[in-house]
């Protein structure tokens, strides 16, 4: 007991990986949170194709995990995974560092668009590969954790423990990451409006360095899979042998000529059906084969019950995509609207937009501990649930509160354009200050704390141990289609308002002609009917961890 005593915290190698994740998290907002103001200020691009390239390089970033993960789950090494992407992640901000080097000292910019794109796909691809595999390999520190739990505590004790350790686990995890994002907004913005743009790329990439050697001298703490991995540790390899044996199995009983019939009567005559001799032999297999197959259940799915098992997720993952889209917006057009507004705090300094974006994550980092010591108590009390809210239920309010965010920034950027058309008249009359935004940045943040923690612990819970990495793929996936669809509907709604004139356009680069309240509502109703149908799809859901304690009962 007292060994069980001493693993209540985080192991080292746990510890360690959510420093990584957190500087991982401070190198990527450093470069993404004020990436539009560069695009616009510096590469000269209009607001929209701004937005569109921004959202566009998030959502490869974020899709990339979805392709990558079945082979990080069958056929690559986590450890060396991991080694390799964040190499390439470092090359790429050294591509990009030299892109505003060579900027600065160039009057034509297309050396300097050539290296962005190379290098913005470069970190691309190396985030992609990195950040699941990244939280995979926690996850496994995690599981050798519960392991050691399981041995020491008491069966009757045992899932309680379980439980709070792997909550503990993801909550310390995102509050790794959440540190990390507040310190890349806040200073990195900060450090690229008043001293340059070649300092504020070079500091995100001197931290990827640093993550790299601290990932680096955690080798004798971390804990390692077993090096011999067969069929059944391979679930996407499962999946197309699956395939294969249909195929094969179709193409086997199609038969063609009296020559297959004949020949398939040989087969039968040669294999009889019963081997009645042996049936002692045949009942020893077959328990064996019923073990083998429970062990099997234990470990992993079969080939068929791993594509159900992805089809049945995929409603609610549809479902969490206009949340997704709603989540661009600070990086996007919130950073934009900021640069409109009254941002002066005393005679010399000012707010950098982009530094609102901090306001999310240190509304998480403030709020987070009253969900778990205030709000899940009083849930506990109120619905007798030992877990107070359900992953699900979690997910929902998050959205829900989303919804409220986007109707907010709607009614202030309405607010705002009123004052910005009175200005053309009155040109003494002071701007919207940069501070109404701050109740949209509040809302998102608490929003995060119920939606994207409930997602890492969804898709965490509804995957096999195997198809860790694809679990933790399709939770980041859903940003990175997010991302897609937000580029999707602004390139669209360009199109259709600038053909109706310039006045009409609802991103015009006058931000006191574009109609972004307009855009803000058609989110919040898309996002609206996308909760309901989530409400829907979670009435007939059910858990992975509700059949396997309906086996347990059984």
């Amino acid at each position: 007991m007292a060994g069980g005593e001493k693993r209540r915290g985080l192991s080292k190698s746990c510890a360690l990986l959510i420093v990584i994740a957190g500087i991982e998290r401070y190198a990527f907002k450093g470069v993404a949170s004020n990436l539009v103001t560069y695009l616009t200020d510096v590469v000269k691009m209009s607001n929209s194709r701004a937005a569109t390239t921004v959202n566009t390089w998030s959502g490869f970033t974020f899709m990339l995990p979805l392709f990558s993960a079945p082979f990080a789950d069958s056929y690559w090494d986590r450890f060396f995974t991991i080694l390799a992407s964040s190499s390439l992640y470092f090359v790429g901000l050294v591509g990009l560092t030299y892109t505003a080097f060579a900027g600065s000292r160039s009057t034509t910019k297309t050396i300097s668009l050539y290296f962005l794109y190379t290098s913005l796909c470069l970190v691309a691809l190396g985030l992609g590969v990195l950040n699941p595999s990244l939280q995979a390999f926690g996850a496994d520190q995690l599981d050798h954790d519960l392991d050691q739990d399981h041995d020491h505590e008491p069966s009757s004790e045992n899932k309680e423990v379980q439980s709070n350790h792997k909550s503990q686990f993801f909550q310390w995890w995102y509050f790794g990451v959440c540190a990390g994002s507040l310190l890349g907004v806040t200073v990195m913005s900060y450090i690229q409006d008043t001293y340059g743009w070649v300092l504020g790329f070079a500091i995100p990439t001197g931290s990827m360095l640093l993550l790299i050697l601290l990932f680096l001298c955690g080798c004798g703490v971390y804990v390692y899979g077993g090096p011999g991995q067969d069929l059944k540790a391979k679930p996407f390899q499962r999946i197309l042998e699956l395939i294969k044996e249909r195929v094969c199995r179709r193409s086997k009983i199609t038969l063609v000529n009296d020559h297959d019939l004949n020949a398939m009567e040989l087969e039968l005559q040669e294999k009889p059906l019963c081997n009645c001799s042996n049936t002692e032999a045949t009942t020893n297999t077959t328990s064996k084969k019923s073990l083998a197959d429970e062990k099997s259940c234990k470990s992993g799915f079969s080939g068929l019950e791993t594509v159900k098992l992805l089809l049945r997720l995929l409603p609610i993952w549809m479902m969490l995509l206009m949340f997704a889209v709603i989540f661009q917006q600070p990086a996007t057009f919130f950073t934009k609207q900021g640069m409109t507004m009254k941002r002066n705090i005393g005679p010399n300094f000012k707010i950098p937009p982009a530094t609102l974006q901090s306001t999310i994550t240190l509304s998480i980092i403030l709020l987070m501990p009253l969900y778990d010591k205030v709000l899940i108590p009083i849930a506990k009390k109120i619905l007798k649930n030992e877990k107070g809210i359900s992953v699900m239920e979690r997910m929902g309010i998050g959205m829900f509160l989303s919804i409220i965010a986007i109707v907010i920034a709607a009614l202030v950027e309405r607010k705002r354009l009123k004052i910005s058309k009175k200005m053309k008249i009155s040109p003494n009359l002071d701007p919207l200050s940069i501070f109404w935004l701050l109740p949209q940045y509040i809302l998102l943040g608490i929003s995060d704390i119920f939606t994207v923690v409930g997602m890492q612990e969804f898709f965490y819970s509804e995957v096999p141990v195997r198809m860790r990495t694809m679990g933790f793929a399709l939770y980041t996936s859903v940003f990175g289609v997010g991302s897609f669809v937000s580029a999707a509907l602004i390139s669209i709604i360009e199109s259709y308002t600038r053909s109706r004139g310039g006045k009409h356009n609802w991103f015009a680069d006058d931000m006191s002609e574009a109609r972004l309240d307009n855009y803000y509502w058609l989110l919040a109703l898309t996002s609206a009917i996308s909760f309901l149908m989530y409400f829907v799809i979670c009435k007939n859901f059910k858990s992975s961890s509700d059949d396997a304690q309906c086996d347990e009962n059984c």
